[in-house]
């Protein structure tokens, strides 16, 4: 696609607007009109350009909606949650940006009532955890009770429940899955609004979704599966690996011990000894890996906030100790999907946590040649859905 940053940074994350635009979550030109507007690492200028044109494209549902014009409000409502959203992303961090809390407000505000004029049943939900509630919206085919196959979907690191609706509900609607989709702790609005932090033990968190998934009218509790992407190609396995009733699994991509990936930026002696390292020996390394502002809005501004730790050696020692799933692969039992796709460096475990499986498994790759390479198969979720949803559709069929 055209550059529309310079800046490697902001060129992320406006392409992870883009890509919601083949589902009605964004349009170039609007995207290009926002991005005229922003100069070279100006956070300030990049919240201002989006959440003001988010603004303005919410005015226009609003307008539509007094209309009676249910189709262009909706669809107006959902490009608004998706430019909101884009607004605070490069606010991370704590002490938390009074503007990105208003932010995510007017991102689910907006999302709300696209939820209200949908074509499907989108309804907002909490689900009980703990000695609290998880948001999320539980997505229905349609207003009858027919019971039908349910895809919970697990997210990432950065993502929220607005974004996962894209991604996830459309194709499963399309298919005839009811969809469940919920911020777990560490994640939108969990972490914004309740200060929930991210944790490894992620069956702890999908239990009581399964729980609550199997109490709504019309879901099939014979057939349940259960979709990561991101990292939650790694939270999802964690979660199945204590959740038997799950009856299939895709992680997306396919992930493996976070060790592995954290310890290729330090240099071998460290290397050899991690995760066995003392948090501040790695803190002078760290400090200088996060000059760079991709690497430090992932590790100091993301991480920090979204695990709640002090510093960065805390950080990287903490993701090499706690979030393994060798511990734990073997206890997954029901037929799993683990991608690959090529130029994903997240996908790099997916053939160690597949040769780590016992239970029914596939691997499937995606590869420039098809359009579909890069984190999530983000450019090509079409084809990504074609290979996966006929996957779950064989594997659920098999199920009494």
């Amino acid at each position: 696609m055209r550059q529309l940053f310079d800046d490697p940074l902001f060129q992320t994350f406006a392409e992870r607007a883009l890509m919601t635009a083949t589902r009605g979550g964004a349009e170039y030109g609007e995207v290009a009109a926002i991005a005229a507007q922003i100069g070279p690492g100006d956070v300030d200028g990049w919240h201002r350009a989006w959440s003001g044109y988010a603004e303005q494209v919410f005015g226009w549902a609003e307008q539509s909606r007094a209309a009676g014009h249910r189709v262009s409000a909706r669809e107006a409502y959902l490009r608004a949650s998706t430019y909101f959203r884009a607004s605070f992303t490069p606010l991370f961090g704590e002490p938390v940006d009074a503007r990105l809390t208003v932010a995510f407000a007017r991102e689910q505000e907006a999302f709300d009532r696209f939820a209200a004029l949908a074509s499907r049943p989108v309804q907002p939900v909490r689900v009980p955890y703990e000695h609290t509630s998880l948001p999320g919206y539980f997505c229905r085919v349609d207003d009858t009770d027919r019971v039908r196959p349910t895809l919970i979907a697990v997210n990432g690191y950065d993502s929220s429940v607005h974004e996962m609706y894209w991604s996830h509900t459309i194709p499963a609607l399309r298919r005839g899955y009811h969809c469940l989709l919920v911020d777990g702790p560490g994640q939108g609005g969990a972490l914004i609004e309740q200060q929930l932090r991210l944790r490894p033990d992620w069956a702890e968190v999908l239990r009581p979704i399964v729980d609550f998934a199997l109490a709504r009218p019309g879901v099939d509790g014979d057939r349940l599966a259960v979709m990561g992407w991101s990292l939650g190609g790694y939270l999802a396995p964690r979660g199945v690996s204590g959740e038997p009733r799950v009856a299939a699994l895709v992680a997306d991509p396919g992930m493996w011990d976070t060790a592995g990936t954290v310890s290729r930026m330090l240099p071998e002696p460290l290397r050899d000894r991690f995760p066995d390292v003392d948090p501040a020996e790695l803190e002078p390394l760290l400090q200088e890996a996060v000059q760079d502002p991709m690497t430090r809005w992932k590790l100091q501004q993301r991480g920090l906030w979204v695990h709640g730790l002090p510093t960065l050696g805390a950080l990287v020692v903490d993701l090499g100790r706690r979030y393994r799933l060798s511990d734990v692969a073997d206890r997954i039992a029901c037929p799993t999907l683990l991608t690959a796709a090529e130029g994903d460096p997240l996908a790099g475990g997916a053939q160690s946590l597949y040769d780590a499986l016992t239970c029914p498994k596939t691997l499937v790759r995606f590869t420039a040649a098809e359009g579909a390479q890069g984190h999530c198969e983000g450019w090509n979720r079409s084809r990504f859905d074609q290979r996966v949803f006929d996957w779950l559709d064989e594997v659920l069929r098999q199920r009494p």
